[in-house]
């Protein structure tokens, strides 16, 4: 099962690619944001609570396609761009095993614990 939800996860990876493709912005600027999404992490300075809250806000999927789809039909390739970085950026961490997170920590996630082999 582990095989088949990372190749899922690349497919949506593969999607995130593409609708990064299909605006104006030249490549280098894909991979100068990828890792932005990560931004979400600084929430665990303050505790788990507020961590998971932070990283889950940058790393759900839907919120991704919500901010995407606004920015078609609002014309807005900025938007555009946030929301195939952001959908692009949660496929790859998933592909990792990195889940959204649950407040008990960071290396607790709705795919299971991060670094326990399953």
């Amino acid at each position: 099962m582990k095989i088949t939800l990372q190749l899922e996860e690349l497919a949506m990876l593969g999607l995130g690619i593409y609708a990064f493709n299909c605006l104006s912005y030249p490549w280098w600027l894909f991979l100068a944001l990828f890792l932005v999404p990560d931004i979400g992490m600084l929430g665990y300075s303050i505790n788990t609570k507020i961590g998971a809250a932070c990283y889950n806000l940058f790393h759900h999927k839907g919120l991704a396609i919500l901010i995407y789809f606004s920015g078609v039909f609002g014309n807005n390739e900025i938007l555009q761009l946030s929301g195939s970085i952001l959908f692009a950026h949660a496929a790859f961490d998933r592909i990792l095993g990195y889940g959204l997170k649950f407040e008990k920590g960071f290396k607790f996630t709705h795919l299971g614990e991060i670094g326990k082999k399953n």
